[in-house]
């Protein structure tokens, strides 16, 4: 049996539960605010306790990628996120859960063919964009500059 597109769209209409819209959004907003005033906070200790701000910021960067690792790696950061949304997905949170839950899921295949293997193939994909972005950004402002001067 074939059904337009139409008929499709009000199928799912009808039978998909309503998105909560500003209750998903208020979560996010709520959780990424909260990873970041966390962070904010780890920053403002260690300052105190005599790090430079910039030794300080990467401390904490790798805190925040530990913690979010140990934590996919126990499936509590996969019951947050389901609640928080993209407020997990912001932060560099979301990049760490993005790394090590392929890992996680390849490592019955070994290490090498497994988690060495599959590590990167969700993150993989937008480091290649940025890392390309970014060249392609400097070359173009480099040409600009030099066209310029």
């Amino acid at each position: 049996m074939a059904i337009s597109k139409e008929e499709y769209a009000v199928l799912v209409k009808q039978t998909a539960p309503p998105s909560p819209l500003g209750t998903d959004c208020l979560k996010a907003f709520l959780c990424g605010g909260g990873i970041c005033a966390l962070a904010q906070l780890g920053l403002a200790l260690l300052q105190t306790a005599g790090l430079d701000e910039d030794t300080g910021k990467t401390v904490v960067m790798i805190a925040l990628i530990v913690l979010t690792a140990v934590l996919t790696a126990l499936g509590l950061f996969d019951k947050l996120a389901k609640h928080a949304g993209a407020g997990t997905a912001v932060p560099i949170t979301g990049f760490a859960n993005a790394v090590v839950s392929p890992a996680l899921e390849a490592k019955r295949e070994g290490f090498v063919l497994g988690t060495a293997a599959q590590m990167f193939s969700i993150a993989g994909p937008v480091l290649v964009f940025g890392c390309g972005s970014a060249a392609l950004y400097g070359l173009v402002y480099f040409l600009l500059k030099k066209a310029g001067a």
